[in-house]
């Protein structure tokens, strides 16, 4: 995992004298999924919103497999390769789970839209429910559906922004089972913002820290872990 995926260099959010992001770096390596965590209202979706282009940034640039795209929008650095998905899913619930899949595969440009959608279901588990409404899945189904969506076209880059969220503990150990999985298959770089922090540092290589939009801490999940003040701004005595 030498190659870097993904590069965040002093990302500052500021509205009028308020900085919610106030000089964010981060490094994403090929193949490397890296916590974001931090308590509520640290900053952690503005900093996704400003790295996937939903937000524009300040100041600072993001690179992305060595190309500057911090002027790009939304759109065209999904299509550089850097996708995300929000906290609440995306999936299209009155739609069959095979159709929309292959229907965003479509949209990305597959020259083969059939088989990219049945190696992205089959990677999840979800080719057996092909034929169903998305309405009618499980929700824990649903958010793997959803990362099927943000998977689509090979992204180098996922921007996964509390996946976990409404899951069960089982659901939540299948879908971070997943995305180690999709990491070492795909060698598909992961930033992830999640809440649950055992789930954060059992599957994390690396976790980065926010507090009040700045970095506090940074490095492998037993060194953040440990960090007095990491503790004390979020984890408590009990970490």
């Amino acid at each position: 995992m030498s190659e870097t995926a993904l590069q965040a260099d002093g990302l500052t959010i500021q509205y009028g004298g308020v900085r919610a992001v106030d000089g964010v770096s981060l490094t994403l390596k090929r193949g490397e999924i890296r916590g974001l965590i931090g308590p509520n209202g640290a900053g952690k979706s503005t900093v996704i919103d400003a790295i996937s282009g939903r937000r524009r940034a300040t100041s600072g640039r993001v690179t992305l497999r060595g190309e500057d795209v911090s002027a790009l929008d939304i759109v065209q650095r999904r299509a550089r390769g850097l996708s995300r998905s929000f906290q609440r899913t995306s999936i299209f619930a009155r739609m069959g789970v095979r159709a929309q899949v292959e229907l965003a595969a479509h949209r990305m440009g597959s020259a083969d839209p059939g088989a990219d959608a049945a190696e992205v279901l089959g990677e999840l588990e979800l080719d057996a429910l092909g034929d169903a409404v998305a309405g009618d899945l499980g929700y824990g189904e649903q958010r793997r559906l959803d990362l099927a969506l943000a998977l689509v076209g090979n992204p180098a880059v996922l921007l996964l922004d509390e996946p976990m969220a409404g899951l069960s503990v089982k659901e939540s150990q299948d879908l971070a089972r997943h995305l180690r999985r999709l990491t070492g298959r795909r060698e598909v770089s992961v930033l992830l913002v999640e809440h649950d922090v055992d789930v954060v540092f059992g599957i994390s290589h690396a976790v980065t820290v926010l507090e009040l939009g700045k970095v506090i801490a940074s490095g492998d999940p037993a060194t953040v872990r440990a960090d007095r003040r990491v503790r004390e701004a979020y984890l408590g005595s009990a970490a």
